[in-house]
């Protein structure tokens, strides 16, 4: 597809090697790969952003192999009115080649940026659904649609950052940032034009650095959106940690209970031997031994559960030694000061009162 200076658009179709002669190029310059790269040759700008391949010239633009890869809404609807200077681009007053290089990285950047603004919703609903502490369980087809997401999202971080390195090696190279600007070496007006006042070269300069801040913002988005799942994941972990932590202790309490009733249950194995003795024939033994195992079975527990609670909650914070003074007591204020430097000592009552 060609589009000219007014915006017309012609479809044809060539062979590459008739099309690398025409244009005065070399047989790997149309050899595009899924790579990202702004590269000049012979006076033609070649500008690959993955799937979209472009050659510029200071007449026209040339978008090559475009059919299904559902670019023709952009193509036709705004890309035609862009180069025609009826589009929102901040270079219509400049030389073409400047209209068809922001409409390009225009198109790349709300392409990332709609990417996301597709993921952000979806991950910070899949993480509100999973940091809940309610939960004693974690949906897995929750996890799943967040792992989903999670590499979409590292994906997207990829393509920001290649995108965002390819534009900051033409920026580190003021030669190529010279030869991009086309109609500087063709065209005598311009030329003069940037002799006498506009400097073409400043131009692209700013005209990149604005693409390369957006493309510096997308990726600290991206980057937060990262730091927001793994901190979530961190609280996933913890929150499922303390309901295991109170299973756990659950079960440590009902295996002390069994342990206190089986020691004291050895009475009534002793008294339940098939053996004779003067107690069996008192009808109050029973009652009396029943009793001493449900008492001393409970005070067994109760002193486990005491020892179980000195050694598994949390410490207090150790002691600090301050120095305390008091002043102003009508106000009921407290002020604490600390001496941590040796020369603090040696100062007078009146002095650290006045402090």
């Amino acid at each position: 597809m060609k589009f000219d200076k007014e915006g017309n658009t012609t479809y044809f179709e060539k062979k590459k090697t008739e099309l690398y002669q025409e244009l005065g190029l070399q047989a790997r310059d149309l050899r595009f790969q899924h790579v990202m790269s702004i590269a000049t040759r012979n006076n033609r700008i070649i500008m690959r952003m993955e799937f979209l391949k472009a050659v510029i010239t200071p007449e026209f633009l040339l978008i090559l192999d475009y059919r299904n890869l559902s670019l023709e809404h952009w193509l036709l609807n705004d890309l035609a009115s862009q180069l025609a200077g009826e589009g929102q681009l901040v270079t219509y007053s400049l030389p073409f080649e400047f209209r068809a290089i922001e409409a390009i990285l225009q198109y790349w950047i709300s392409k990332l940026q709609g990417r996301l603004n597709t993921l952000q919703p979806q991950i910070l609903e899949t993480l509100e659904a999973l940091v809940d502490p309610k939960l004693l369980s974690v949906d897995r087809s929750k996890l799943h649609i967040l792992l989903q997401n999670g590499k979409s999202l590292s994906e997207l971080e990829t393509d920001v950052k290649v995108f965002k390195e390819t534009i900051l090696e033409i920026l580190d190279e003021e030669e190529v940032i010279e030869e991009l600007c086309l109609s500087k070496w063709t065209d005598p007006q311009v030329f003069e034009e940037s002799t006498s006042g506009i400097d073409h070269a400043e131009e692209m300069e700013l005209l990149l650095e604005n693409y390369y801040r957006q493309a510096e913002d997308l990726l600290n988005e991206a980057r937060e959106l990262r730091v927001l799942i793994d901190d979530s994941e961190s609280i996933i972990f913890i929150n499922l940690d303390s309901h295991r932590n109170v299973m756990m202790r659950l079960n440590l309490q009902l295996t002390m209970g069994t342990f206190s009733v089986s020691l004291f249950g050895l009475i009534g194995v002793a008294f339940g031997m098939n053996l004779e003795s003067s107690l069996e024939e008192d009808p109050r033994i029973f009652w009396l031994v029943t009793g001493i195992m449900f008492l001393g079975s409970g005070l067994i527990w109760r002193r486990l559960l005491s020892f179980l609670g000195r050694h598994l909650d949390p410490p207090l914070p150790p002691h600090v030694p301050p120095v305390l003074k008091k002043s102003q007591p009508a106000a009921g204020r407290v002020d604490i000061k600390t001496n941590l430097k040796g020369e603090t000592f040696g100062l007078s009552r009146s002095t650290l009162t006045n402090q």
